[in-house]
């Protein structure tokens, strides 16, 4: 297995990647500028999600939280809004609780050493080092699933990418390439070659600026590397919803949980049914026993599938209306659909205020 690279052939390849890095790089807003908190939010933003989908999310992000003290003491339910549909929302709540120790314990800088970064909430191995190298120039390897992709190619290793001893043998070789260039450059140089060309499917090994150095090229195997194990397919779960009306017109939310799948998001009261039990009478039993509520369920409004990437929910929404004032559970509200706008619900039920709001339009 080859993995060596002699010093004179690393400096080549820096050389041969970066000048193809500063001719092809995309003009994204986190590249403006080094600043570090800018920097953290991107790598927050673009952990499992891409990029095209993310620079609307950042633009408005960084309009609402400019800096660390906003977001530090930020409401929660706006900095979730600004999250909305961005999914992964754990994310979003590690990084406001970690920026508040940044504004209470650092003076609102980003640290600059890797042992106090990484000891903030959410902050893991790659987001500490993309930062610290992007941000402030430390030579610290950035080891994503697009850094392991390029050099399983590169050196034609053939480990599992999943399994964490994997990402420390990448850390190990990838730290003798960050010396004597700008870290910074080099690795988004990396990432962008992962990006654009060396990509997962079909890669673009006729357009690569460093294709003399790879021996999966040589060896012909680059369509079969990175090397991952398959995970297990999704398990499907039958779902009911129901957009309920009191008799001002106001429709019921619930809050999620403070743990566990969207936590704290915002929701249309559902249920998981059973298999073989009907939708309509499990979800009149659900609303009975969360909220005493006695209800007149009619016709399903629509279908809506959510795909995780554990989990699918196949969702059918339901109209109804109650016939008693039930009682008010801590976790839930009654509100005009212009009201609900406010509140932070996930992707499925957004679907669903959507399909509501466009009723009333009507």
């Amino acid at each position: 297995m080859y993995e060596e690279m002699d010093n004179e052939h690393i400096r080549e390849f820096q050389r041969q990647l970066i000048e193809w890095y500063n001719h092809n790089k995309r003009e994204l807003p986190w590249r403006k500028n080094q600043d570090p908190y800018r920097v953290w939010v991107s790598e927050i933003m673009l952990q499992q999600t891409k990029v095209d989908t993310v620079i609307p999310y950042y633009n408005q992000f960084m309009e609402w939280f400019p800096d660390p003290e906003t977001l530090a003491y930020a409401e929660e339910e706006k900095v979730m809004k600004a999250w909305e549909g961005l999914g992964y929302y754990s994310r979003v709540r590690n990084l406001q609780t970690a920026v508040k120790e940044v504004v209470e314990e650092y003076g609102g800088e980003v640290p600059r050493e890797r042992e106090h970064f990484s000891s903030l909430k959410g902050v893991g191995p790659y987001t500490a080092g993309a930062v610290l190298s992007i941000a402030y120039e430390k030579p610290e390897p950035a080891v994503d699933g697009n850094v392991m992709r390029v050099f399983s190619r590169i050196f034609n290793i053939s480990d599992d990418i999943g399994k964490a001893k994997t990402r420390k043998r990448f850390e190990s070789i990838i730290a003798s390439f960050l010396e004597g260039i700008r870290p910074s450059e080099f690795n988004q140089a990396v990432m962008e070659l992962g990006a654009l060309v060396c990509t997962p499917k079909s890669p673009g090994c006729l357009l690569c600026p460093v294709q003399e150095f790879c021996e999966a090229r040589r060896q012909g195997t680059a369509e079969e590397l990175p090397v991952k194990e398959k995970k297990k397919p999704p398990k499907a779960k039958d779902m009911a919803a129901v957009v309920l009306k009191n008799q001002r017109g106001e429709t019921l939310i619930h809050q999620r949980g403070d743990t566990g799948l969207l936590a704290r998001l915002w929701e249309f009261p559902n249920t998981e049914v059973p298999p073989k039990e009907k939708r309509e009478e499990v979800l009149k039993h659900h609303l009975a026993e969360e909220y005493g509520l006695d209800i007149e369920i009619g016709q399903p409004l629509q279908s809506v599938q959510h795909v995780f990437s554990h989990l699918i929910w196949n969702i059918t929404v339901y109209e109804a209306w109650i016939h008693n004032t039930g009682r008010e559970a801590e976790n839930s509200r009654w509100v005009t659909m212009k009201e609900a706008e406010e509140y932070a619900f996930p992707v499925s039920h957004q679907k669903i205020l959507d399909a509501q709001q466009e009723q009333e339009v009507r």
